[in-house]
């Protein structure tokens, strides 16, 4: 069975924000070795997530692991999203399509924070 990953992010009028999303989804595509693995946007953007999710079944996925790209469970990881999936479940019933967890707090991000802050601490000659 073909499955295929949607980044579901939250979009921006900033394009290179988006940007940003598409250039982790094909990061998350090198390194998990699934064939299908696209960026869709909750606002602003295109692809929106209904557009994702065709995409996905363009591509013959059978099943879709929908990721929230989100940091915090709000609103959208709470509400919209599941909406969005139910909607396209009203388009594609034989479809299997779940929703996986948000970034929500993870010691990789804290890595990747303190990382930052290591840039940030150079560039400003604090070091």
């Amino acid at each position: 069975m073909k499955t295929a990953i949607l980044m579901m992010a939250h979009g921006s009028r900033i394009v290179e924000a988006n940007d940003d999303a598409r250039e982790v989804a094909a990061m998350v595509r090198k390194i998990s070795g699934f064939e299908i693995v696209e960026a869709s946007f909750r606002e602003l953007h295109e692809p929106n997530i209904q557009q994702g999710i065709d995409a996905c079944v363009g591509r013959g996925a059978e099943r879709i692991l929908l990721m929230p790209y989100f940091l915090f469970m709000g609103a959208h990881v709470l509400h919209d999203l599941p909406e969005e999936i139910a909607e396209a479940k009203k388009r594609y019933p034989d479809l299997i399509m779940e929703m996986g967890g948000h970034l929500g707090a993870h010691c990789k991000l804290a890595e990747i924070e303190a990382e930052r802050i290591g840039e940030a601490l150079e560039k400003l000659g604090w070091r």
